[in-house]
Parts: structure tokens; sequence; C-alpha cells
């Protein structure tokens, strides 16, 4: 299991040394080693698509990342992978099959297809003509029609998640409000992607599946599967496939119940020295099983747990120090103060002594990240009163 623990860790970019100051390539390696940052519309603390990146490289320009996204020559374009995504620009060829999918697509968006065909075929002629648009704005500028089921918000924006699905519009950038710019595709893929010719749905799989065996450096079937959301049959006949190729090894974990899968190129280092606070949506925990498997951590996100209920807090971040997760802190950005609250600090059973102290720098390098000028530590949880102690120096201004 250490072992294990060691190769997880290494292919998620955990034994490498944060650079000084993060660049472009910087985030072209992470971009390279996850193939995917998943986006979530909480903002309590930071917008989950950019906590991987500090969580692997550190205290970054966040600008680095949308130029990514929203600028050419784009290096990641969004779409529904692992839930809604920033997924790597030269991944959109192997997931046009669920482009081409529309049993796959949820009912709602179905259902506008079936009801106003006419409607989806006015909101594509919109974004054509007047891109990149939000759905409020094709509902401002486009005459209503006279027909008894009318113009409204939820049918454009059903429209524009049918085309948004279905490849036919994409993402050219996310607005101040965190809504989504449609474009066409071609206006904002690079071109070289566009016309990368459809793989087959089986080479899509084997491409899709070794992505995600790369990031993960050893996994079972359902870690492969869920990576990508991808299907159990398709992804079982990849996974042979890629046995076949010498691409994936198989392997046995101990405490692991089920078969699992080494990369070829995946590295065993001998120590892991991380220090890293992780999104709940971060690519190393957001299986919460494989999360039990490897780290022996019990994780549930509570966001949508009525507040008497939680066990440890709204917006939980688990916290990596060496090979394991050692606490876990309730944490909360008070922007109008420029305090980075705790609201909750929890130690696990093995956690070692210096773990409180490891935490207070982790925490400070993120205050200085989003620009917070100090740390405030709530006294919950049986971890909070060793953090207070070691949070007494404060950290200097950021201005």
């Amino acid at each position: 299991m250490p072992q294990a623990r060691r190769v997880a860790l290494a292919a998620q970019g955990f034994t490498g040394r944060r650079p000084v100051a993060p660049t472009p390539a910087a985030l072209a390696r992470v971009t390279a080693r996850l193939g995917l940052f998943q986006i979530d519309s909480v903002n309590v603390l930071v917008r989950a698509h950019y906590m991987p990146l500090f969580s692997r490289i550190g205290p970054y320009d966040v600008g680095l990342l949308d130029r990514a996204f929203a600028r050419a020559p784009r290096r990641l374009f969004e779409y529904w992978a692992h839930e809604a995504s920033l997924v790597r620009t030269d991944l959109q060829p192997a997931l046009r099959f669920r482009m081409q999918d529309p049993s796959s697509a949820w009912g709602g968006m179905r259902r506008v297809v079936q009801e106003h065909p006419g409607l989806v075929d006015r909101v594509l002629d919109e974004v054509a003509s007047r891109g990149p648009l939000t759905a409020r704005e094709i509902e401002h500028d486009v005459p209503r029609p006279t027909e008894h089921w009318g113009w409204n918000w939820s049918a454009v924006k059903r429209c524009l998640e049918w085309l948004f699905w279905t490849g036919q519009v994409t993402s050219a950038r996310r607005n101040p409000a965190f809504e989504r710019m449609y474009d066409l595709p071609e206006r904002v893929l690079p071109p070289e992607v566009v016309a990368t010719p459809t793989p087959d749905e089986q080479e899509a799989h084997r491409l899709l599946v070794e992505v995600c065996a790369r990031a993960h450096g050893v996994a079972t079937q359902g870690c492969l599967r869920d990576y990508f959301r991808l299907k159990a049959a398709p992804t079982k006949a990849a996974i042979a496939d890629l046995v076949d190729a010498g691409t994936l090894l198989p392997v046995e974990v101990t405490g692991w119940p089920r078969p699992a899968y080494l990369h070829h190129s995946a590295v065993v280092p001998r120590r892991v020295r991380a220090r890293s606070l992780l999104s709940p949506f971060d690519p190393l925990v957001f299986e919460r099983s494989r999360v039990q498997a490897l780290f022996r951590f019990r994780y549930r996100i509570e966001i949508y747990v009525p507040e008497h209920q939680r066990m440890h807090g709204y917006y939980v971040l688990p916290f990596l120090l060496g090979d394991a997760l050692v606490a876990r802190v309730d944490l909360k950005a008070d922007r109008r103060r420029g305090v980075l609250v705790v609201k909750g600090a929890y130690a696990e059973p093995e956690a070692p002594r210096e773990t409180a102290a490891e935490l207070a720098v982790e925490l400070q390098e993120m205050a200085r990240w989003l620009r917070l000028s100090d740390v405030e530590v709530q006294p919950r949880g049986d971890l909070a009163a060793r953090l207070l102690v070691s949070m007494s120096g404060g950290i200097p201004d950021v201005g």
C-alpha cells in the first residue's frame, strides 16, 4: 500500500519541487500530467479549477490558467469530462464519441430538441452570427416568437446546453459572473484540433483510459472509468487492449479487493515530501473510494448536508503531508475583511507532531496567493488550538 500511494502521488505531480516563479511551462507540465481540471461554481474559497495548480506549483498568477482557456492558442477547452471540466485541447477528438451520442445527454436537453427544434436552430444561428454570447444575451437580443411556448431563459439555456453537449458550440471563456460565453468550435479550438480526424469509439476509449492511467499511476477499472466518466464495457475493452500493448501492467495492491493496473511509465519514489491543501475536486481525491483505499481517509464533501448534520464543515480541504492525508480544514475566503478563515481544523488519528506547523505554512501560502492579509483560526476541531499557536506569528501584508 505505501508503494501504491507513492506511485499515485508521483503520477499526480506531488514529488517535484514547487517552482520559485511559476511560468506557463509549469502550467503546461501539470496540464499534460492531469489532462483536466474539474470546474465547480462554489466560490467560498476559490473556484475549483484554480486549486490543483496551486496544490502542485504553489502561488501562481491565475491569469496563466485563464489565458490557457480563454485565449488562442488555447491549451484547454471546456466540456463534460469529469463533470464540467477544463480539458486538454488535444483530447477534444477523443471526446467526440460523447458529442455524437445524444442519448447520453440529460433529459431536459433532449426534450428541448424534440419539442422546439426550430428554437435550437435559431439559437445556433445567433451564436454563429454574434458569438461569443451568454444565454442571457441571446434571450435579450432575439425577438420573442409568438408560439404558445414562448421564448424564455430556461429554453434558451437548454438549447445552448444541448448544442454544447453535442459539440456544435463550445465555451470561448467564462465572464466575470462565471457564465459560459458560447461560440463555434472552429473559432475557439486550435485549427489543428479541428482538423484532427475523429477516432472510432474504441480508439477514443483507449486514448482516454491511457490518460487516466498515466494520471493515476496505479488504478482499478473503477478509477479509470471515473476520471472521464466512461461506461464499463468500453473501458474494460480499452484496458485489455492497453494490457496487450504493454501500456498497462496488471498488479496486485495489498488491501485492494479488485485488480489494479500500473501505467508502464509510472515511477515508485523512495520518499514523498509533499505539503499541499487539496480542493474537494482535485483529481487526487475526487474518486472517494480510491482515496479511502489509498490513504485510509474517509472523505465526504458536505456542501449539500444541512449545517447541523455536518461533521467537518461546508468546504473542507484535505491536507497532504509527506505521502499521507493527515488533516482536513474547513476554509472560507472572507474577501471583505481580507481574511482566510479556518472555520474548523481536524487531525487524522496518525497525524505527525509537525502537522499543525506545516499546515500553518501552507495556509500562509494560500492567503498570499488569494491576496488575503491574515489567517483567522476559529476554535473548532481537535487541531484548531495547535494550529492557532503555530499561526501566532501572522503573515506579512500583501498590499
